[in-house]
């Protein structure tokens, strides 16, 4: 199994807690049970190769933290998504916006441009071309402003230039005569 196989059965399961208003352990203490995962896969090709030990744990990483900070999610994909609100995207857009936007933010084994390639290619098997730009717009807007955090820290832009610090600091001396 690929990590892009793996990718898509945790947006799968992310949607599902979505849709079906589930909590993540409830979703995902059965689906992994072996007869379950080979009745699914008998039913689409996407299961025809059990996750190994590895892919189990990031799929299931995936979809806790889907569950975990959906709000947190949800409110970055509407910051981006100007004039549209998150409960009028395609769920199925949505599904892949939220993992993509959770490997950027808390899986450090995957960088920005792959989580978003991923979800790009990934929703191209599920969405029209209009959404998958969309998808695309949304998620390189997110990494656009995210990485103008990274690269300029708050408390940095609030410091004044060196040049600037010293005029205020001889303003703020007092004024002592010569003699």
């Amino acid at each position: 199994m690929t990590r892009r196989t793996a990718r898509e059965i945790a947006v799968g399961l992310g949607f599902s807690l979505v849709m079906n208003e589930e909590f993540a352990e409830d979703v995902l203490e059965g689906f992994f049970e072996p007869e379950h995962y080979k009745s699914l896969a008998d039913e689409n090709p996407l299961f025809e190769a059990y996750p190994d030990e590895r892919q189990l744990e990031y799929i299931k990483t995936l979809v806790k933290l889907i569950f975990n900070h959906r709000l947190e999610l949800d409110s970055h994909i509407a910051a981006h998504s100007k004039g549209w609100k998150v409960e009028r995207i395609s769920k199925t857009a949505a599904a892949i916006m939220r993992c993509a936007i959770c490997e950027i933010l808390y899986l450090d084994d995957v960088p920005t441009a792959a989580a978003i390639n991923e979800a790009v290619e990934l929703a191209k098997g599920y969405e029209n071309e209009d959404v998958v730009s969309f998808i695309n717009g949304i998620l390189g807007s997110f990494a656009h402003c995210l990485e103008g955090e990274i690269l300029q820290p708050p408390e940095a832009a609030e410091e004044p230039p060196q040049a600037e610090k010293e005029q205020t600091e001889n303003l703020a001396k007092p004024q002592m005569d010569e003699k």
